[in-house]
Order: C-alpha cells, then sequence, then structure tokens
C-alpha cells in the first residue's frame, strides 16, 4: 500500500517533533511518562485529522501545542471528577545534572496540586519557557489572565513549599 503525499509529510513532522511535545507532556503530568504519551498521542491524533489544512498554514508546531495543553486541560477535568489520584511517577524520568531528585519531586507535588489551569500555566511558562502573549494564545486566553494565573500559581507553590521558588529554574 503507498504512502500518500499527506501521510508522509505527517510522518516525517511526526518523527521531527514528538520528542519535543513529550518534553512539554512530561511537566504537565508531573512527570507521570505513560499519560505523558498518552497526551502526546491524543494530540498526533487531532492534528492528523486537520492535517491538510495546518500543513499549509505553516503553524503546525503552534497548532500541536495548543491541542496538547487542551487535551491535558480536558484529562485533567476528568480525572478531577474521579479524584484519582496515581501513585506512579516519575519511574523512568532521570534527573538532569546538577539537579537534586528530591528537590525535583516536592516541586512537582506542589504542581500537581494546582488547579488545571494554572498548572498549565507555570509548565509553559517555566518548563517550556514560553512568553506570556505564546501562552496566551495556547490557553485561548487573554495575557492578563496568564499573568494573574502565573501569580497566584507562584503564590501557591511558595506556600505549599514553604520557601521561595528558584527550585523552578532548575526543572527547565
Amino acid at each position: 500500500m503507498a504512502v500518500s503525499d499527506r501521510d508522509a509529510d505527517f510522518l516525517e513532522y511526526v518523527t521531527a517533533h514528538r520528542g519535543r511535545m513529550l518534553r512539554t507532556a512530561r511537566p504537565l503530568t508531573c512527570g507521570d511518562a505513560h499519560w505523558a504519551e498518552d497526551l502526546v498521542q491524543v494530540a498526533l491524533t487531532r492534528l492528523y485529522v486537520h492535517w491538510g489544512k495546518v500543513r499549509r498554514e505553516d503553524g503546525a508546531a503552534r497548532y500541536a501545542d495548543r491541542i496538547l495543553v487542551n487535551a491535558f486541560l480536558d484529562e485533567r477535568r476528568r480525572l478531577w471528577r474521579k479524584r484519582e489520584a496515581t501513585t506512579e511517577r516519575l519511574d523512568d524520568a532521570a534527573p538532569t545534572p546538577g539537579q537534586d531528585p528530591a528537590e525535583r519531586l516536592t516541586v512537582l507535588d506542589a504542581l500537581a496540586k494546582l488547579p488545571r489551569r494554572q498548572h498549565a500555566v507555570v509548565v509553559l511558562r517555566y518548563f517550556r519557557d514560553f512568553d506570556v502573549q505564546t501562552t496566551a494564545e495556547l490557553m485561548g486566553c487573554s495575557e492578563g489572565t496568564v499573568k494573574s494565573q502565573t501569580s497566584r500559581a507562584l503564590a501557591t507553590m511558595r506556600n505549599l513549599l514553604h520557601e521561595p521558588l528558584d527550585t523552578l529554574e532548575s526543572l527547565r
């Protein structure tokens, strides 16, 4: 069976960008590798459905990031309703050099306790280094909302961690 140009083009995109998408999904899921893979798979499936249009617009990466964030927010909503918690986290996520694994776990635990939109804002701003404007576009909200959600999230994390948040810098 011959692969269409559309499929070949999409496969090339996936090969080039799947790792970047996983680097976004991992902190969204607080290191849950399986959930991160699932989010990326959902995002890629949704992206494929619209690939003909997206591919022509040259905004596939931004569109894929938006789908990924929306998939996370949707899933987090569902999980919140079920009130299920997982104890499986960071099992295969090795810390980066110079990073204290205990500190990383502490920060990720605090991150997991944030409301879903604040959680997403922190991940996009501090783990992915997106600016306020890009974060607002990805989340479908105003820049002011991103700023206020970031401020609230950092204040909550400061209270949960009982210390300054220079630790976020080390998680990038």
